[in-house]
């Protein structure tokens, strides 16, 4: 099946995913304002009411960016975590845990517009192919590796439950203080600084 509209002509599907990249396009020099569907169908090339055969209104396809952005920052999580090469399982499992909060904190610094849009309220409808899923969901590797932590030793089981939302709580807090509050001004060294402390204090508390 193809959709042939204005210039283009999309097969089945092509034409919502091409109106979720270029909403991640603009999202990511503007944010979430910018994630119009008139505007989206005009960079697509397509007409404004042909947009609207893949979302109900610019809440769905906000959604679906939402999703999009939400999918790079796991990615990103993904590679840090990777990327960690120790030998000793207890100290790797807490360089895991390292890497992922310092890549979170690193994609809300380098990608502002997609850090806004990931967390911009926007909820998915879970519809199929909303977006190219090759990473995963920041929350689920977050509790990854904190379930590794208890598996290697590296924490007490009686200090699991719940310790997902205080270390998201913590890190995504400092992120946003230094996207949007007061903590932007910071000088580099100043925040690599406020980075590592709050990561420590997470750890300890853990």
């Amino acid at each position: 099946m193809r959709e042939k509209l204005s210039n283009q002509t999309y097969h089945h599907g092509g034409l919502r995913r091409a109106l979720i990249g270029a909403g991640m396009a603009v999202a990511r020099e503007g944010g979430p304002e910018a994630v119009v569907l008139r505007a989206v169908s005009r960079q697509v090339g397509v007409s404004h009411n042909a947009a609207y055969r893949h979302f109900r209104d610019r809440e769905d396809l906000l959604a679906a960016v939402s999703a999009g952005c939400m999918n790079r920052l796991g990615e990103l999580m993904i590679r840090r975590s990777g990327a960690v090469d120790l030998t000793d399982p207890v100290d790797a499992a807490w360089a895991r845990l390292n890497a992922i909060g310092r890549a979170y904190v690193d994609f809300a610094l380098t990608e502002h517009g997609w850090f806004r849009t990931a967390f911009s309220g926007a909820v998915a409808h879970g519809a199929e192919g909303e977006v190219d899923t090759t990473g995963e969901d920041p929350y689920s590797l977050l509790a990854q590796c904190l379930d590794e932590l208890v598996e290697v030793g590296g924490m007490p089981p009686a200090r699991r439950a719940g310790a997902q939302y205080a270390a998201w709580s913590a890190v995504h807090g400092l992120a946003a203080l230094m996207v949007d509050g007061p903590l932007r001004i910071l000088p580099a060294d100043e925040r690599e600084v406020a980075i590592a402390a709050v990561l420590n204090t997470v750890a300890r508390g853990l």
